[in-house]
Protein backbone atom coordinates (compact mmCIF):
# COMPACT_ATOMS: atom_id res chain seq x y z
CA UNK A 1 0.00 0.00 0.00
CA UNK A 2 1.12 3.53 -0.67
CA UNK A 3 0.73 6.33 1.84
CA UNK A 4 1.18 10.07 1.61
CA UNK A 5 2.89 11.60 4.63
CA UNK A 6 2.36 15.37 4.82
CA UNK A 7 4.75 17.13 7.19
CA UNK A 8 3.31 20.26 8.80
CA UNK A 9 5.38 22.58 10.95
CA UNK A 10 5.74 26.16 12.06
CA UNK A 11 7.49 27.96 9.23
CA UNK A 12 11.13 28.82 9.87
CA UNK A 13 12.78 31.99 8.67
CA UNK A 14 16.14 30.28 8.09
CA UNK A 15 17.06 27.28 5.97
CA UNK A 16 18.05 23.99 7.62
CA UNK A 17 21.61 23.81 8.95
CA UNK A 18 24.21 21.64 7.19
CA UNK A 19 23.89 19.16 10.08
CA UNK A 20 20.10 18.99 9.69
CA UNK A 21 20.46 18.54 5.93
CA UNK A 22 22.99 15.72 6.46
CA UNK A 23 20.69 13.88 8.91
CA UNK A 24 17.73 14.23 6.55
CA UNK A 25 19.86 13.18 3.57
CA UNK A 26 20.89 10.01 5.38
CA UNK A 27 17.29 9.21 6.31
CA UNK A 28 16.16 9.72 2.70
CA UNK A 29 19.04 7.64 1.31
CA UNK A 30 18.37 4.79 3.74
CA UNK A 31 14.61 4.88 3.01
CA UNK A 32 15.14 4.78 -0.75
CA UNK A 33 17.60 1.87 -0.47
CA UNK A 34 15.22 -0.04 1.82
CA UNK A 35 12.36 0.53 -0.63
CA UNK A 36 9.85 2.11 1.75
CA UNK A 37 10.50 5.68 0.59
CA UNK A 38 9.26 6.18 -2.96
CA UNK A 39 9.43 9.97 -3.21
CA UNK A 40 10.01 12.98 -0.99
CA UNK A 41 10.35 16.74 -1.32
CA UNK A 42 10.60 19.72 0.97
CA UNK A 43 8.74 22.98 0.36
CA UNK A 44 10.13 26.47 -0.03
CA UNK A 45 8.69 29.18 2.27
CA UNK A 46 4.99 29.97 1.94
CA UNK A 47 5.92 33.56 0.98
CA UNK A 48 6.77 32.11 -2.44
CA UNK A 49 3.50 30.19 -2.73
CA UNK A 50 -0.17 30.85 -3.38
CA UNK A 51 -3.51 29.31 -2.44
CA UNK A 52 -6.17 28.82 -5.08
CA UNK A 53 -9.68 28.41 -3.68
CA UNK A 54 -13.09 27.78 -5.24
CA UNK A 55 -16.14 28.78 -3.19
CA UNK A 56 -19.65 29.38 -4.48
CA UNK A 57 -18.42 29.28 -8.06
CA UNK A 58 -15.79 31.97 -7.50
CA UNK A 59 -12.05 31.29 -7.74
CA UNK A 60 -9.77 33.36 -5.54
CA UNK A 61 -5.98 33.39 -5.32
CA UNK A 62 -4.14 34.39 -2.16
CA UNK A 63 -0.40 34.95 -2.36
CA UNK A 64 1.79 33.82 0.53
CA UNK A 65 2.91 34.11 3.17
CA UNK A 66 -0.06 32.56 4.88
CA UNK A 67 -0.18 34.52 8.14
CA UNK A 68 -3.45 32.94 9.26
CA UNK A 69 -1.83 29.50 9.42
CA UNK A 70 -0.14 28.30 12.57
CA UNK A 71 1.49 25.52 10.59
CA UNK A 72 2.32 25.12 6.92
CA UNK A 73 3.21 22.12 4.79
CA UNK A 74 6.96 21.72 5.07
CA UNK A 75 7.21 18.72 2.76
CA UNK A 76 5.82 15.34 1.84
CA UNK A 77 6.82 11.73 1.30
CA UNK A 78 5.26 8.84 -0.59
CA UNK A 79 5.73 5.69 1.49
CA UNK A 80 5.34 2.00 0.67
CA UNK A 81 4.02 0.16 3.73
CA UNK A 82 2.11 -3.03 4.40
CA UNK A 83 -0.31 -1.29 6.78
CA UNK A 84 -1.34 2.02 8.27
CA UNK A 85 0.50 1.03 11.43
CA UNK A 86 3.74 0.53 9.50
CA UNK A 87 3.29 3.91 7.77
CA UNK A 88 2.86 5.50 11.21
CA UNK A 89 6.12 3.92 12.40
CA UNK A 90 7.90 5.31 9.32
CA UNK A 91 6.46 8.76 10.01
CA UNK A 92 7.71 8.52 13.61
CA UNK A 93 11.24 7.85 12.31
CA UNK A 94 10.97 10.86 9.99
CA UNK A 95 9.62 13.33 12.55
CA UNK A 96 12.39 12.47 15.01
CA UNK A 97 14.83 13.77 12.35
CA UNK A 98 12.66 16.61 10.95
CA UNK A 99 11.79 18.13 14.31
CA UNK A 100 8.70 19.69 15.86
CA UNK A 101 5.55 19.42 13.79
CA UNK A 102 3.17 16.70 12.69
CA UNK A 103 2.83 14.20 9.88
CA UNK A 104 -0.60 13.51 8.47
CA UNK A 105 -0.74 9.99 7.00
CA UNK A 106 -3.21 9.28 4.19
CA UNK A 107 -3.46 6.05 2.22
CA UNK A 108 -3.36 6.70 -1.51
CA UNK A 109 -6.21 5.60 -3.70
CA UNK A 110 -5.58 2.67 -6.09
CA UNK A 111 -7.56 -0.10 -7.78
CA UNK A 112 -7.20 -2.45 -4.78
CA UNK A 113 -8.41 0.31 -2.45
CA UNK A 114 -11.46 0.78 -4.68
CA UNK A 115 -12.43 -2.86 -4.29
CA UNK A 116 -11.93 -2.74 -0.51
CA UNK A 117 -13.99 0.43 -0.18
CA UNK A 118 -16.90 -0.96 -2.20
CA UNK A 119 -16.97 -4.11 -0.07
CA UNK A 120 -16.81 -2.08 3.17
CA UNK A 121 -19.53 0.32 2.00
CA UNK A 122 -21.87 -2.54 0.99
CA UNK A 123 -21.43 -4.41 4.27
CA UNK A 124 -22.06 -1.32 6.41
Amino acid sequence: MKFLSIYKTIERSVPPSPEEMAKMGKLVEDGMKAGFLLSTEGCLPSALGARVRLANGKVTVTDGPFAESKEVVGGFAILEASSKEEAIELAKQFIRVAGDGECEIRQLFDADTCVGLSVSAKSA
